[in-house]
């Protein structure tokens, strides 16, 4: 009989006539199958096989008897079809009729093969029993590797087809429906399937397949169709934990993490570009609209993928080593989509809150399941690990809620995040307070902005929104709360590195977590605190940043030290003994109880006047005004710091009265030590403007007129506003006229600032109108100070504009706060063993140096005198200064006459 005669008998035959002839029928059928080089005749003698003959074999009966010979070749097959569309999809066109038919007839053959293979797994579903791999073990691979080859076929179809997609489109639609009916039943199939703990190594082997293929499948529908998707997943996980003890070793857990991970990415964008569209839209009810139902859609799926990886996590954490990194960045990017976050897309408020919700709340329980796993903590806590711009604040924010979970955690998790590396054998890793401190430091642009995040709960309410700044230091202070004692020293050595660092805003967090540190800890704790602050000030090197950041600190914690340790303080620091000004001239002596800080004004006032004698009789030398300026430094504190007593008063004016009549305008320009005298001169007279003698005044004001005011050093020029801000307070001079105008164009915008705030201040407090007056003479400074005193805005920026510009100041910063840690630490490691610089020769003799001082003495004098005398003055001077100003004229007479005779 003819394969053509037999199939025709065979398709016509009823269900009890294949029974009857399944064992002699049935193997001729398979062997034709298997020999048969004809795509129809296959197909139709699959469906024959399956359809006829199939439902009468046991189930012991199937692989042997049909899946072990047919299967393979039906791989083979749907392979070949799939190489033969891919070969002549070219020419396909509505007007070659030939290959149009050509190609439906094939996508028929295949759909016609996806139903025998459904045939196939309902035949196996159909029996009660339980099904164990032995009996189908040629199905699901074969059946995986068609419906992998079908979907991906169907994910390509709009390019492979180009525009002749519609020439196809309802087989391929079909072809799509039976696969997902197809792939459905295999997986309820799967659920089916139970394999004990002594299960053979085949058996094992074939389920890890089936997991890892219908991972390959997930990475092909996952744009496709969401719910075949989303049952995908459910059936990996599934079969992984059903199998666990069985699988686990063999298991690819970090593809399996990835994929999850980049599922969650790409349905958290995707629910975000809906929120878009809808924000687009600007329609009012947002629920009504079809897109909501979408983002609902989305929003679900996203919850799904977050619930799902936290589900895998806990059950494979042991072996997901690897994957933290890839957590990790998650995390991060995952928050980088919400507010705060800087980068965070522009979507309805309301939908923004709904996906977060469903996003973040499982990515909390995920981070809290990881606290304890030690390669997590060592990815977040990596001393290298940079992050981008915009994922800097997600970093920040990740450490923040890890120090709240922290007092909930065993001592060995506490001691991992709380410690740090302990052995060079360990992977480096910082504290979570140390890398706390240095993310906030990276998060300069949410600073500058500011970013605002929620606050915590006060006296059972909510507290509004809080800075960056406040948010880090409240979670970092609770922590503090709750440490263990044991865990206190790599705290306090985070805090001092974050001390020491260049950025002065992450300095100022060190320090407010250190004050806190101060207070919940013993009054003998802070007093050991400043001692060693003290100590360290003293050891300081030069002015740098390191210098003020601990001097910072040291007036903080003064304030919470007891009376008693505040007295002994001043006894282990006396401000008699020069080695501690560099420490006395940057406390404030207000924090300080009455005994100790009438000790010290005593003794800061008595030394600052035996410098002063020492400097006069030694001939006022050029090389000890470092020695005055620190001596001066204290006075400033002690005229700033309280309300003085009179002699206090008189003391400081007859010091300031003093050092003013020896400064020389020429030579402040010449000598650094000079510039930093006449700052704290003129910090000094601005205190105490009320009780300095006009001639002072005329003298201080005399000097500055006699600089080039644009090109001073900032700090001169600030202590200069500050002196030029209080002369509104007495007598002054009409060249502070010309002070003020020279200052009110300088080119930097942060002086301009302050100089419209001290003319400001000036004009508020003084009398004399005219040189307000004399001040506005050109049209753009009136302008500059109107706008200025009005709060008129110029200028309003974009939201977009700001943050490019703050993007590019941040990129600055970090390059100056970098190149000062460097110039700091290459200063620190020089070898003590190099020779010093060679020193710059003397220019001048000592007695060349008195003449140019007296000389510039005398030359100050009379040009303040010549100010008194000026115009607009009154009333006229009295009778005797022109007898006066004749002996000074003869005096110089013989003076000039002696001169001339030496020569």
């Amino acid at each position: 009989m003819s394969q053509v005669t037999l199939l025709g008998e065979v398709s016509q035959w009823n269900q009890e006539t294949c029974q009857q002839e399944l064992k002699t029928v049935l193997p001729k059928l398979v062997a034709m199958h298997h020999d048969t080089e004809s795509w129809e005749d296959h197909t139709n003698i699959l469906q024959i096989i399956t359809s006829k003959f199939l439902p009468h074999l046991s189930l012991s009966e199937s692989e042997t008897g049909c899946f072990s010979t047919v299967l393979p070749k039906v791989v083979k097959v749907f392979a070949s079809l799939l190489e033969e569309i891919s070969k002549q999809i070219g020419g396909l066109s509505s007007q070659n009729t030939e290959l149009h038919v050509f190609l439906r007839n094939i996508l028929k053959m295949m759909v016609q093969i996806l139903e025998s293979l459904s045939g196939c797994v309902r035949h196996v579903n159909s029996f009660e029993e339980s099904v164990s791999f032995d009996t189908i073990r040629s199905l699901p691979s074969c059946i995986l590797r068609i419906l992998k080859d079908t979907f991906q076929h169907c994910k390509d179809s709009e390019v492979m087809y180009s525009g002749r997609l519609s020439l196809v489109g309802d087989l391929l639609q079909g072809l799509f429906k039976e696969a997902y009916s197809l792939q459905k039943g295999l997986m309820e199939l799967l659920d089916k399937i139970n394999l004990e703990d002594t299960a053979s190594e085949e058996d094992v082997s074939d389920i890890v397949t089936v997991i890892h293929s219908l991972l390959d499948i997930c990475s092909i529908i996952s744009r496709l169709d969401i719910a075949l998707h989303a049952n995908t997943w459910k059936c990996i996980i599934k079969q992984s934990v059903k199998y666990q003890s069985l699988v686990e070793d063999q298991l690819h857990h970090t593809d399996i993490a990835a994929s999850l991970c980049e599922d969650l990415c790409t349905s958290v964008q995707n629910c975000l570009e809906l929120a878009h569209q809808i924000q687009q839209t600007g329609l009012q009810e947002v629920v009504h609209c079809p897109e909501y139902r979408l983002f609902q859609k989305a929003t679900k799926m996203c919850r799904f993928f977050a619930n799902t990886l936290v589900h895998y996590t806990k059950e494979f954490k042991a072996f997901l080593t690897k994957s933290c990194c890839r957590f990790h960045q998650l995390y991060l990017q995952i928050h980088s989509k919400f507010p705060p976050s800087v980068c965070a897309p522009s979507v309805p408020p309301a939908l923004s809150e709904e996906l977060r919700v469903a996003v973040l709340v499982p990515m909390d329980a995920m981070l809290t399941q990881l606290m304890s796993f030690q390669p997590f903590a060592e990815s977040v806590l990596n001393p290298d690990h940079q992050s981008s711009t915009e994922l800097c604040l997600p970093q920040c924010l990740l450490l923040v809620n890890v120090l709240g979970k922290l007092s909930s955690q065993p001592g060995e998790a506490l001691r991992l995040w709380s410690d740090g590396s302990q052995f060079s054998e360990e992977t480096p890793r910082w504290s979570v307070f140390e890398a706390v401190l240095q993310s906030f430091r990276q998060c300069m642009l949410e600073r500058a902005l500011p970013v605002w995040l929620p606050g915590v709960m006060l006296r059972g309410q909510a507290q509004g929104r809080v800075s960056l700044h406040k948010h880090v230091c409240v979670h970092m202070c609770a922590c503090v709360g709750v440490l263990p004692a044991q865990h206190f020293p790599p705290l306090e050595r985070s805090l001092l590195a974050a001390v020491l660092q260049a950025d002065t805003q992450t300095a100022v967090l060190a320090t407010d977590v250190w004050c806190f540190l101060a207070r919940y800890g013993t009054a003998e704790l802070c007093f050991h605190h400043v001692l060693l602050i003290a100590h360290m000030i003293r050891s300081c090197p030069g002015e740098g940043y390191q210098l003020f950041h601990l001097a910072l600190l040291l007036r903080r914690l003064l304030f919470l030290m007891t009376p008693r340790h505040q007295v002994e303080f001043v006894e282990r620091f006396p401000p008699s003994q020069e080695e501690n000004l560099c420490v006395w001239r940057h406390i404030l002596l207000r924090c300080l109880c009455v005994e100790a800080r009438i000790q010290v004004e005593k003794e800061v006032l008595a030394m600052a006047s035996v410098v002063l004698q020492e400097w006069q009789n030694s001939g006022h030398r050029l090389g000890d005004i470092p020695r005055l300026n620190r001596i001066l430094g204290c006075v400033l504190l002690v005229i700033g710091g309280s309300s003085l007593q009179a002699e206090c008063v008189l003391s400081s004016v007859k010091i300031i009265s003093q050092l003013w009549s020896h400064m020389s305008s020429n030579q402040v320009q010449d000598h650094p030590p000079l510039q930093c005298t006449v700052k704290l001169l003129l910090s000094l007279s601005a205190f105490l403007i009320k009780s300095l003698e006009p001639q002072v005044i005329v003298q201080a004001v005399s000097c500055l007129n006699g600089l080039p005011i644009q090109k001073c050093s900032d700090d001169l020029l600030l202590a200069a506003l500050e002196f030029l801000a209080s002369t509104g307070k007495c007598q002054v001079l009409p060249r502070i006229s010309d002070l003020f105008n020279g200052l009110l164009t300088h080119p930097s915008w942060l002086i301009l600032h302050h100089v419209l705030e001290a003319f400001g201040g000036f004009a508020e407090i003084t009398n004399h109108e005219e040189v307000i007056s004399q001040t506005l003479t050109s049209e753009e400074v009136k302008t500059k100070v109107l706008n200025f005193l009005s709060k008129t805005v110029s200028q309003l920026e974009s939201g977009e504009v700001r943050l490019e510009r703050l993007k590019e100041w941040r990129s600055i910063i970090e390059k100056h706060c970098e190149q000062m840690e460097r110039e700091n630490s290459s200063s620190v490691h020089t070898p003590l063993t190099e020779e010093p610089c060679p020193k710059k020769p003397r220019q001048e003799t000592n007695t060349e140096e008195e003449y140019e001082r007296y000389l510039q003495t005398a030359e100050n004098a009379l040009k303040a005198l010549q100010a008194i005398e000026g115009p607009g003055h009154s009333p006229s001077p009295p009778v005797w200064v022109k007898d006066r100003l004749q002996v000074l004229q003869t005096l110089i007479t013989q003076i000039n006459t002696t001169a001339e005779q030496q020569l």
